[in-house]
């Protein structure tokens, strides 16, 4: 029998259609499911739109995480809702203050060897305990909680050897932000990163996680640590030992692509602004004045992150002039680090404690100050995803985050043992955790109404694609346009995403903050253009749904990021790519495009040309799409698919 790593062992196990040859697409049973608040609404609708009585899958739960701020009522009209669809759905239902999905998820439900499928990009955290699990958007998940596979391109596997040990002063943060100085945000795109070697046995499950959450950040479809005593002891605190299996590669199994990391040789390392992977070493960005540090997020989740940061600043204060922001990243860390005694070190040296959830990572409070640096333990940190449009965002280790809040300036976690006579604090991982599972809402089977309240809007209908198009380029834009920049986040537009035709006045805001006025008055439709890796980052759909609700046909982008560009064809947006890179110099912003043939073309999945009208310009497309999505495309989105299938 062939030897297999990891990844294979996850794949052929839930293997439903096709091969395991990369590039081509298969499908996958899916075992677990997880929505978050601000995804979940939509998939929420789309249950209801597919008339759907009960889901399918073993495992099923509803986060509420992201839109924790009650400034208004639409918020906890929200949670009002996804109360009542996971009671008529079947969803576990985590209530507001529980935490983070990936967080609780791993401490309740993840299982080695399963297969879990999240409307959340940083999905893949479930990796760290041998997990398949992967992000993606709201409306293949809804078609996972009814039954259906998850179709997806094979990905290749790239084993990632780890050998050595961590220094003192650094932790799994830098690992990750090692591989990002790496292959920066669109290296990992196509590829599961699987982690193997000697240097597992220094790291957590936790550790783990953190290496897994922002594994995303390469563009990856996932990332996969094995199941071995490391995952056991995590379940053993947990008090789920039952539930461990040992799952590792075969001896001699193979990868794609190979590369090897010593941890003994790394240094700390932060992300300047801007993007995860611009990535230097501290000492390159030491000595910048800061103002606001914050702790938490589900890239540095584990009650060993928040310990340190504790002991670290213990008998001591903050500098002045700086805001230390805590983040809880679930209500049993929180518990934890009250029975330690941690959280009191932590209030004392002058943090602020906030909520259990997203928070500050997804704009949602936390803004910070107009002009000045904010260190984060967060996985993103794309222009004015903090809310605040010009900020300058810098993510690091919690022992980089916390020497910043001490020192008031950008420091070499290493230097506080000079600086300030600081040992470095010995972690040492709990027999067993004090369990927290009194928020969570066990599904009861009860048949209940849907509660909507005024802000929850149907979904809208989009028509089948027409063969003809003649419609403007009404946006231009370059290389790396995130989802952020698509659909901002935020404490202003996150209670929106139960209500299309209000989140649409948002869409390309952080581009072009006249967008949608434009785009209301091209009554026939319009297209976008973009350069590489088009729609990175978040899984929201509404970045795709949005636009289309607008009247956005298709998109021509140079490479798309795989969750946009699955989320684009999902809403019968279609994700053409340049046949020619150079033909994006091309075109301009208001040139008018013509498209004739379209409806053959694509049902042959042939080469269409695209002509500006008006000038001697004929564009070849290309779109990688298989025949299933050749029928999505063409009927107009994936809901029309499944109505009329």
């Amino acid at each position: 029998m062939k030897t297999q790593n990891v990844s294979q062992k996850l794949i052929s196990s839930h293997l439903i259609s096709g091969e395991m040859n990369p590039g081509t697409e298969i499908g996958l049973k899916i075992d677990q499911v997880l929505l978050q608040d601000a995804t979940g609404t939509l998939v929420m609708l789309e249950l209801e739109a597919f008339n759907l009585n009960k889901i399918k899958p073993e495992v099923a739960v509803q986060y509420v995480d992201h839109n924790l701020l009650q400034t208004d009522y639409k918020n906890m009209d929200d949670h009002l809702f996804l109360e009542s669809a996971a009671s008529r759905f079947g969803f576990w239902f985590s209530r507001s203050g529980n935490g983070i999905s990936h967080v609780v998820h791993m401490e309740r439900f993840g299982k080695p060897g399963k297969t879990l499928l999240g409307s959340d990009s940083h999905t893949p955290a479930g990796g760290g305990i041998g997990m398949l699990a992967i992000g993606t958007g709201g409306l293949d998940v809804a078609l996972a909680s009814a039954g259906e596979p998850y179709f997806v391109k094979m990905p290749k596997v790239m084993g990632i050897k780890l050998i050595g040990k961590l220094p003192d002063w650094l932790s799994a943060k830098d690992v990750i932000l090692e591989m990002l100085r790496r292959f920066d945000v669109t290296g990992g795109r196509g590829y599961i990163l699987e982690y193997y070697g000697p240097g597992l046995k220094s790291l957590s499950a936790w550790d783990r996680h953190v290496i897994a959450n922002m594994g995303t950040e390469t563009g990856s479809t996932t990332s996969v640590f094995p199941s071995d005593e490391i995952t056991r002891e995590f379940l053993r605190q947990e008090g789920r030992e039952d539930q461990w299996i040992k799952l590792e590669a075969d001896e001699g199994a193979s990868y794609d692509h190979n590369i090897e990391i010593d941890l003994a040789a790394l240094e700390p390392l932060i992300a300047l602004p801007g993007s995860p992977g611009n990535v230097v070493p501290v000492r390159e960005a030491s000595g910048l004045k800061v103002q606001q540090v914050v702790i938490g997020s589900s890239a540095n989740p584990g009650l060993r992150d928040f310990w340190i940061a504790s002991q670290i600043v213990k008998g001591k204060i903050i500098s002045p002039n700086i805001s230390l922001d805590i983040n809880p990243s679930s209500r049993q860390v929180l518990e934890n680090l009250t029975e330690m005694g941690a959280l009191g070190s932590l209030i004392a040296s002058g943090a602020r404690l906030h909520q259990s959830g997203c928070m500050g990572c997804i704009g949602m409070g936390q803004a910070p100050a107009t002009n000045t640096i904010s260190l984060r333990t967060m996985p993103r940190n794309f222009p004015g995803r903090s809310g605040t449009l010009d900020d300058k965002v810098y993510l690091c280790s919690p022992e980089t985050a916390i020497a910043a809040a001490l020192t008031g300036k950008i420091t070499d976690p290493r230097d506080l043992e000079s600086l300030m006579n600081i040992a470095y604090p010995k972690w040492k991982e709990p027999a067993q955790m004090k369990i927290s599972k009194q928020m969570l809402i066990a599904p009861n089977g009860a048949s209940v109404e849907l509660i909507k309240g005024p802000n929850i809007k149907t979904l809208p209908d989009f028509e089948e694609l027409p063969d003809e198009l003649e419609i403007p380029i009404l946006l231009k834009m370059g290389d790396d346009i995130s989802t952020d920049g698509i659909l901002k986040a935020g404490a202003d537009v996150l209670p929106l995403r139960s209500n299309i035709p209000e989140i649409s006045k948002y869409a390309y805001y952080a581009v072009d903050q006249s967008f949608y006025d434009r785009a209301i008055q091209n009554h026939s439709g319009f297209c976008v253009i973009a350069g590489r890796n088009y729609a990175q980052g978040s899984s929201r759909e509404h970045a795709a749904l949005a636009p289309r609700y607008l009247g956005q046909r298709f998109a021509i982008a140079k490479s798309y990021a795989r969750i946009g560009w699955q989320n684009l064809i999902n809403f019968g947006v279609i994700p053409f790519e340049f046949k020619n890179a150079t033909d994006w110099d091309k075109l301009e912003q208001g040139d008018i495009l013509r498209i004739e043939g379209l409806r053959t073309a694509i049902k042959n999945r042939a080469l269409v040309t695209a002509t500006v009208v008006g000038k001697n310009i004929r564009i070849p497309l290309t779109y990688n799409i298989s025949e299933r999505q050749v029928e999505i495309i063409l009927k107009g989105g994936v809901i029309n698919f499944v109505k009329q299938k």
